[in-house]
């Protein structure tokens, strides 16, 4: 039986995880399901070295900002529309927010013969039209007539959309996140928040994030009913590829390390490394195996459980789900040196593994390597993490249970993702789950404990 399209997400109830819609990153390998996807006041200070950050330049005091108006914008447009996966927009100078009018008037000086209008969504799923159509469009445009100032404020603002698909935990941290420390780290919590499309649940789960990227009280956009203007405003977040940073085009050159980093510091996580056995051979290093339940869920859980026992490992079994509490979650992720579970949202806890630890993605058969390792394989190791990806076979999949050996569908499950999306997700992640080869995955848990002698 099919399933229906999760509608993009306005109360935190609808979900639509990566294995769900298998990202803007796919577009290279599954054509079809771009198709399918796309129908759907303050005083300011000088900024000190972030600590969660490698050591930069530190940032201008905001003070600075109004010397030349001019000097500050220059040529450059007021939007940036050329990165494949976000627009953002950025202006320094006068520049009043206008909520009630949703625009964004970059005040232009005398002479200057600007004139701009654009149209944003301050979501990172350029492309995705379902979802795009669920964000607040705002009008970014120069001007020389505006409505008067009601509040000032001597720090940046940063505006961006809580809609989309935030209530899964994916999507959570590639679209919200991991863009929003992207592009606010910068500003080492001197920087104003202002959010369109409020989810007052989504605010009260990652409040943490939220008060330690951010010192002032977030700002509802819907509701705001002043003209707030601001020397330097960015609206929009940067975003790259799914779940990481460019650190090449990333504001001050912050990295996923960094952001590793700053995860850790937010929660107060204690363990900053894995454990060195050659140092501490009497430590036993700590396994967490993600759980799951309904789809994709390992067969063999206490074969798994015994063969890591039997090889040293402290074994602990745990569910990520979306009601979890994420401070006790995190605590937990932290204290392992290895997680291992099958490709899903419950991965994306990797971001609170101390340094060096591994992240093994077991993946369902049906050719998703590739997703695989662009959601979760790429942004483990640009954390600082050892990865491990394990595809499972044919006889490790609970698919030889619906179809005989002989179907195409093992032969050559490549050819069925053109029947689109909703037969990818239906078959090959809805409906399998995986039966580990124990003495095939035998040498993966083996490698694991042989990265922690190093």
């Amino acid at each position: 039986s099919g399933m229906a399209e999760p509608a993009a997400n306005k109360d935190g109830d609808a979900r639509k995880s990566t294995e769900e819609t298998l990202g803007r990153s796919a577009v290279a390998v599954w054509p079809i399901i771009r198709r399918r996807r796309s129908t759907p006041r303050s005083r300011s200070r000088p900024s000190p070295i972030t600590p969660f950050m490698t050591p930069r330049t530190p940032r201008m005091p905001s003070s600075s900002l109004s010397t030349n108006v001019q000097e500050q914008q220059g040529s450059k447009p007021l939007c940036d529309f050329s990165n494949f996966r976000a627009n953002v927009c950025e202006m320094r100078g006068d520049v009043r927010v206008h909520p009630k009018a949703a625009s964004v008037l970059f005040m232009e000086p005398e002479g200057s013969r600007r004139d701009e209008v654009w149209k944003i969504k301050p979501y990172p799923r350029k492309g995705d039209e379902f979802c795009l159509s669920h964000i607040t469009e705002l009008t970014v445009k120069s001007s020389k007539v505006a409505a008067e100032c009601t509040r000032y404020h001597d720090v940046p603002v940063v505006i961006f959309s809580l809609t989309g698909y935030t209530g899964n935990l994916f999507h959570d941290f590639t679209d919200v996140i991991v863009p929003l420390f992207t592009t606010a780290a910068q500003f080492d919590g001197e920087v104003q928040f202002l959010i369109t499309d409020m989810a007052l649940w989504w605010t009260v789960k990652y409040h943490t994030l939220l008060q330690k990227l951010s010192k002032y009280p977030l700002i509802d956009f819907s509701k705001d009913d002043q003209v707030r203007c601001f020397k330097h405003a960015i609206v929009g977040t940067h975003a790259y590829m799914e779940f990481t940073i460019d650190a090449a085009k990333s504001p001050n050159g912050v990295t996923m390390v960094d952001f590793n980093r700053f995860m850790r510091a937010a929660y107060s996580l204690p363990k900053a490394a894995a454990a060195a056995l050659g140092e501490s051979p009497r430590v036993k290093p700590r396994l967490l195996i993600i759980k799951r339940h309904r789809t994709r869920m390992f067969l063999n859980l206490e074969e798994i459980i015994g063969m890591a026992e039997e090889l040293g490992f402290e074994v602990v079994i745990d569910e990520a789900n979306v009601s979890s509490d994420i401070n006790g979650f995190a605590r937990l992720v932290n204290s392992v040196d290895v997680m291992m579970g099958v490709h899903g949202a419950g991965l994306t806890n990797c971001v609170f593994l101390p340094q060096n630890a591994t992240l093994i993605q077991i993946v369902p058969f049906g050719g998703l390597d590739w997703i695989s390792r662009t959601d979760f394989g790429n942004p483990s190791e640009m954390m600082g993490l050892r990865y491990k990806q394990y595809a499972i076979t044919v006889d490790e999949s609970s698919l030889t249970d619906h179809y005989p050996r002989d179907h195409k569908i093992f032969k050559d499950p490549i050819s069925f993702h053109k029947r689109g999306f909703e037969f990818i997700r239906r078959t090959f992640m809805d409906k399998q789950n995986v039966r580990l080869d124990c003495k095939r995955f035998r040498p993966v848990l083996l490698e694991a404990l042989d990265n922690l002698n190093q």
